[in-house]
């Protein structure tokens, strides 16, 4: 997969997120006003209500992580909204450490590489994203980890097997995302921790 054909996947990741926030946003604000007339409470709402927010977190996550990234700056206050949404629910807890704004382009590394380090965790535990002198590190900690080795030397060979599935796509991306900005992807895991740098 070379530079081309990751920036038109990556302009149609931002089209498909673009093109879906105004609906469900259209969605959130029907049911905000349905609320405020004091209509249909219930569990059904809860359930509409729960599932527009869920998709909507989720389009924002995917939209940095998949979506076209040049290097204009998010801030602290988005990223860590960001993911507070979509971590919702979740039994991972995962703490942003930078402090200042960071180049899109680094965070959408960063999303990435959490989407990684989150299939190692399905039964929980807490992910800490750190910078330091330019170099990124996600350091996961849980009680049991679930390695698939298979995905993870992805990051080290850059090849994607044929069977590569949907939900793994992020292994194939990321080091070659990485790749064309000059940086290694490069993984340590433990018996209960797995840090992945970039």
């Amino acid at each position: 997969m070379g530079q081309s054909n990751i920036n038109l996947g990556a302009l149609i990741g931002s089209r498909i997120c673009h093109d879906l926030i105004s609906p469900i946003g259209a969605i959130n604000n029907g049911l905000e006003l349905l609320d405020m007339s004091g209509g249909a409470p219930g569990p059904e709402m809860d359930l509409i209500q729960e599932s527009v927010g869920n998709a909507s977190a989720r389009i924002r996550y995917f939209r940095v992580a998949f979506g076209a990234a040049g290097e204009q700056m998010m801030g602290r206050a988005e990223i860590v909204s960001i993911i507070k949404d979509v971590m919702q629910g979740s039994r991972l807890n995962v703490a942003w450490g930078p402090m200042d704004a960071q180049p899109r382009s680094h965070v959408r590394m960063a999303f990435l590489a959490l989407l990684c380090v989150e299939t190692a965790m399905p039964y929980g535990g807490r992910i800490e994203i750190s910078q330091d002198g330019g170099q990124w590190l996600l350091h996961g900690h849980a009680d049991k980890l679930n390695i698939d080795e298979a995905l993870w030397d992805i990051l080290a060979t850059k090849e994607a097997p044929d069977d590569l599935r949907p939900a793994q796509v992020q292994f194939a991306l990321l080091p070659l995302i990485a790749g064309d900005m000059n940086r290694q992807t490069v993984t340590e895991i433990g018996k209960s921790e797995i840090k992945l740098r970039f």
